[in-house]
């Protein structure tokens, strides 16, 4: 698809799908959710599949024609994917260079072998952060479990005591730091600043993360006091390898695009001038593709050619970073096509209209909203979209902070009490070796207390910001 025809798409969608009462609108919203639920959780239907299906039922109900939710469902995975997918494509490509060359390795070795005994739950925190903040959580997840059960295994700790701190800093960074897909796509939704939002973001995880990370270890490794698996411990992609990057020049790799997109933010606060030169210069040095893709040609460098890699052996990492993110490219495609028809369909400014007379705040509502479709869908991504897509109209007259906390209380809300209809639940229970009751007591209380301290950091700062 052209970038007209996805202008010309947008535009056309701009008007109502359907002039459906609230009452319609409502049962409309309802149906679709409740499809997608149906078919993600009974029929194990794809979510890609689900969000389609999803969002023609919405119409419909609606009392749309099938032509104008088409278009409207079309208008919105394509400028989802325009604005959020290249940048999805390069924060992989940095991932598996991180992975594949050893850099998460040495970052993971270096730290731990500068903790105590009683550090060693923070520095699993600290290192799932770092790694965390480039990759997707199940690659995180991937990376970090032969350290996790090593570390259990070595200083005989409860799983639970190392695992979860671990678990926690991926999650935070999942759910409230870019370039994660699912705050890139909220910060474009409600039209938020990223380097207010990434700012902001890292002043919520940090309480977050140690609050359900650290602390809440120590009650879940009381509740469920479990042993290492011995079977579930992968080969660490630096065993193969003879050399690799430092730790220092790997930090930097890493935290490079994130230091870009901060210093963007800090010459819009100080210069507060579009016309300015320093503040045009840096809103290219800044912009999320140009620092994502500088980290990547620079992790080339640093990374793989630090770790030996010839060019061919770079290229092929590059190629085997792509191919596993097309699943994720088009749930977030669709799940944007939906947050479309929902928005053409009128659910934006029927919440705007019935939420006139709640004395809710709007951030409050826009965690509430993500909680019900997270808890409906298992998805936080497909969470954050929705979310995002029907609180957007709200963001219109706040500031720039407040629609930065508008995002990341979406974000918080996303990562409400994950349970079976989550992939994610199952990976954590698998790796971890874990029963249904044992993940729901751990994992499960954890992501709700990540979600619960996350939208009670952002309702702090609304009020000084």
């Amino acid at each position: 698809m052209t970038h007209l025809s996805v202008e010309m798409l947008a535009a056309d969608a701009a008007e109502p799908i359907t002039t459906a009462g609230h009452a319609q609108l409502g049962i409309a919203v309802l149906a679709g959710i409740a499809v997608i639920v149906l078919l993600i959780t009974k029929f194990k239907l794809h979510a890609f599949l689900s969000l389609i299906i999803g969002s023609l039922v919405l119409g419909a109900v609606a009392g749309a024609p099938l032509d104008k939710t088409v278009t409207s469902f079309s208008a919105g995975l394509g400028t989802t994917v325009a604005g959020t997918g290249v940048l999805i494509a390069l924060g992989a490509v940095l991932g598996r260079l991180l992975a594949d060359s050893g850099g998460a390795d040495q970052i993971v070795d270096t730290i731990l072998a500068k903790a105590s005994r009683k550090a060693m739950p923070w520095a699993m925190v600290l290192i799932a952060g770092i790694v965390g903040l480039p990759i997707f959580f199940e690659v995180g997840i991937v990376l970090l479990i032969p350290v996790v059960l090593l570390v259990a295994k070595r200083g005989n700790f409860s799983l639970m005591r190392i695992g979860i701190p671990a678990l926690a800093g991926l999650s935070v960074m999942h759910g409230l730091i870019p370039p994660h897909p699912g705050p890139l796509v909220a910060i474009d939704a409600v039209g938020a600043n990223l380097g207010v939002t990434l700012a902001l973001g890292v002043v919520v995880a940090i309480p977050t993360a140690i609050i359900a990370g650290p602390l809440f270890s120590r009650y879940a490794a009381r509740w469920v006091d479990i042993q290492p698996p011995e079977n579930l411990v992968p080969e660490r992609a630096s065993d193969d390898l003879e050399k690799r990057p430092g730790f220092g020049i790997t930090v930097t790799t890493v935290l490079l695009p994130v230091a870009m997109m901060l210093a963007k933010a800090l010459v819009d606060i100080v210069v507060d001038n579009p016309e300015h030169h320093v503040q045009k210069v840096f809103d290219v040095i800044g912009s999320p593709l140009i620092a994502l893709l500088t980290a990547v040609i620079v992790a080339m460098f640093t990374l793989g050619r630090a770790a030996g890699f010839t060019r061919g052996r770079i290229a092929a990492t590059v190629e085997k970073s792509l191919a596993p993110i097309a699943g994720v490219l088009l749930i977030v495609g669709a799940g944007g096509g939906f947050k479309q028809t929902l928005v053409d369909a009128g659910v934006g400014q029927m919440i705007m209209d019935i939420s006139k007379g709640w004395h809710l705040s709007t951030l409050l509502l826009a965690w509430l909203i993500a909680v019900t479709i997270r808890l409906a869908t298992g998805s936080a991504t497909v969470a954050t979209i929705s979310a995002a897509g029907l609180v957007a109209p709200l963001a219109a007259e706040m500031s720039t902070p407040h629609a930065a906390l508008l995002v990341l209380a979406i974000g918080s809300g996303s990562l409400f009490f994950s349970h079976v209809n989550d992939a994610g639940f199952w990976l954590v229970k698998e790796y971890f070796g874990m029963n249904v009751g044992q993940t729901l007591k751990t994992w499960s209380v954890m992501e709700t207390l990540i979600s619960v301290v996350g939208i009670v950091c952002v309702l702090l700062l609304s009020l000084v910001l």
